[in-house]
């Protein structure tokens, strides 16, 4: 790769894959768990707790828990294999105490949870430190002051998450005790990373990267915390492996940093397209960014932006301002063994990897908020990603609250990443059932359109997925028709939009809401398919749940390419969603099993997927599996 005539092949490339890792006192690897603001000063929590369950609800704080009757693996849930414990009946209160050891250094330490679901009181030595409520984002406790001079320090946490609350964002968490229809087991408590951090007495605290295409700059904003000093610079070394593209220093006006980075723009296209994030080539500029004051410095932080935009011209997706051609693939985010916890930080790399074999270009995360990890892999190896806010499924004041702050929380910590390049407040009118009929429901889902554009104007808002559209940047259409003739005829080149939207009504449901009218925004199929398979994981045909059912993986093949074949050549669309990646207990209508095993062979898969025929050498008869 060359920028500006110099090359950069054989240049000491500090690329932003080299995070640091630790490893817990189990012999675990963990990466670091904020990978868009990294320090090397940190102490992984993961491992071995002692836990307790409170069906009673009486107790309120540390000591009132006189006996830690388990012992849990965190960070996964007590309903998961993996944690060790792996009860899945209903439990609203539990407890988690461990001991560890923080060495001695001048500055502040930070205790960090990266979720817990869904209420969360925390202790340190017996002092209470922080409260947070929402199940799918991160917080943080100064626990300077609490800490002991000398030996161990204590931290202890109550996670409060009633099973049956439908006023809560919960996503695809089931209210029964045991799975029914689509939705799955519960995640209670701890599911992501704890840990600490050693900070300096003034350290920078936030770091939000914007790019901004049109003008070949980098939108850039830090906050400072801690104790205020007067004279504070931030420096920030903007480079692409060994090139040096930015060496820039800015005053410090009451604790935050916003500027505009401007690049070096050589205004030729061959040039500029080097620096761009694609999934065809994610080009990651590596960031330093350091505090400094009276000629001290004070900290440093490693982190990392792109050069990418996403808007939307007329009825295409645009992607660093060509259309661009959007296959994604529904992506639940859970595992058999560790539910909504990711297995390892590899099994994350492993699924980025396996969607793009699979011939898609991005994933749409269903009613999760996924691991600020697998958005790092998706940054780094090239996938784009819509975020969707987990459903609440009752509408109330309660409801309204919850669900606005934590998908502002989500936003606010997710913003940095390129790969990300949708948000999705609402699937399905979950939680506003009463769109067509309820002008409060449809105030709210607007408001949740216009906040998220205020929040966030750089990328595309989809306001409900799926049907009974209001404000949205694209109108998604989910339609489970698996015959391929029907779907042909539907959104054919003959077909006017107006019967469309009068008539047509995929899924049963209205695509639009009076004065809603479609207004040239790009039409994308963004669930269909969901054709199950049950195979070796389901052996019972007549349990597993899917749209439709094939016979053998043969019959699943042969499908799937059906159906893509027709759905790549709508010229109306500007893109899909297949449902879905991997079979998630019930749902046997994965392109994978649960374990992540093809059905078929997963170039089949991939030319699938791009509406290309499947040579018949890359799908043997003998690897047909009765389903």
């Amino acid at each position: 790769m060359s920028w500006l005539g110099r090359e950069l092949e054989n240049c000491d490339i500090e690329e932003a894959t080299n995070l640091d890792s630790k490893v817990t006192v189990e012999g675990r690897k963990t990466g670091y768990p904020r990978p868009q603001l990294r320090r090397s000063n940190w102490i992984c929590l993961n491992g071995q707790w002692r836990f307790a369950y409170d069906d009673s609800g009486r107790c309120v704080q540390p000591l009132d828990i006189t006996d830690w009757t388990h012992t849990i693996e965190v960070p996964f849930a007590p309903e998961s294999v993996k944690s060790g414990i792996g009860d899945t009946n209903f439990h609203a209160n539990c407890w988690y105490d461990r001991e560890f050891d923080v060495p001695h250094a001048e500055g502040r330490v930070l205790l960090h949870f990266g979720a817990v679901d869904y209420r969360a009181r925390v202790w340190v030595n017996g002092q209470f430190v922080i409260e947070h409520e929402g199940g799918h984002t991160p917080f943080t406790a100064d626990i300077t002051a609490v800490l002991n001079h000398s030996g161990p320090q204590r931290v202890t946490v109550w996670a409060h998450d009633d099973p049956q609350d439908l006023a809560k964002p919960r996503g695809k968490q089931d209210w029964q005790v045991e799975p029914h229809s689509i939705w799955y087991p519960r995640t209670t408590g701890i599911w992501q990373t704890v840990w600490v951090e050693l900070v300096p007495h003034t350290y920078i605290d936030r770091i939000r990267w914007t790019p901004q295409f049109e003008r070949w700059e980098i939108g850039f904003e830090a906050f400072v915390a801690g104790d205020r000093q007067s004279g504070i610079q931030v420096k920030v070394r903007l480079s692409i492996g060994c090139m040096l593209l930015v060496n820039d220093t800015y005053e410090v006006i009451n604790s935050e940093i916003h500027r505009r980075i401007a690049l070096s723009d050589p205004g030729i296209d061959d040039y500029r397209n080097e620096l761009l994030w694609s999934p065809e080539k994610p080009t990651l500029i590596n960031a330093q960014v350091q505090l400094w004051a009276d000629g001290k410095l004070l900290d440093e932080v490693k982190s990392y932006t792109a050069m990418r935009t996403v808007s939307i011209q007329r009825d295409r997706f645009m992607l660093n301002g060509r259309p661009y051609y959007l296959r994604l693939v529904l992506d639940q985010g859970y595992w058999p063994d560790t539910l909504m916890s990711a297995p390892s930080d590899e099994a994350l790399r492993y699924d980025v990897e396996l969607v793009k074999a699979m011939g898609f270009n991005g994933v749409r995360k269903h009613q999760k908020i996924e691991d600020p990890r697998f958005l790092y892999w998706a940054d780094v190896l090239g996938l784009l990603v819509w975020e969707e806010m987990p459903s609440a499924y009752r509408f109330t004041r309660k409801a309204v609250d919850r669900l606005t702050r934590e998908w502002t929380e989500a936003i606010d910590r997710d913003s940095s990443h390129p790969c990300i390049v949708v948000w999705v407040p609402f699937n399905e009118s979950w939680g506003v059932p009463n769109l067509v009929e309820a002008e409060a429901h449809r105030n709210y889902v607007q408001a949740l359109y216009f906040l998220t554009k205020t929040l966030d104007p750089t990328r595309p808002v989809i306001g409900n997925d799926g049907w009974e559209s209001t404000d949205t940047d694209i109108l998604a259409i989910h339609d489970y028709d698996n015959n391929p003739q029907t779907v042909a005829k539907r959104y054919g080149p003959e077909v006017q939009l107006a019967d469309l939207f009068d008539r047509g009504r995929p899924g049963g449901r209205v695509l639009t809401l009076d004065g809603h009218p479609h207004q040239g925004q790009p039409m994308m199929l963004t669930e269909f398919g969901g054709i199950a398979c049950a195979g070796r994981e389901n052996p019972d045909f007549l349990r597993v749940w899917g749209y439709v059912r094939a016979s053998d993986t043969s019959e699943l093949q042969h499908r799937y390419s059906a159906l893509l074949k027709v759905v790549n050549r709508v010229e109306m669309f500007s893109g899909f969603c297949y449902t879905q990646l991997t079979d998630t207990f019930q749902e046997a209508n994965g392109l994978l099993y649960a374990d992540r095993t093809p059905k078929f062979p997963i170039e089949a898969i991939a030319a699938a997927t791009l509406g290309w025929d499947i040579p018949e050498e890359i799908a043997p008869p003998q690897a047909i599996t009765q389903c």
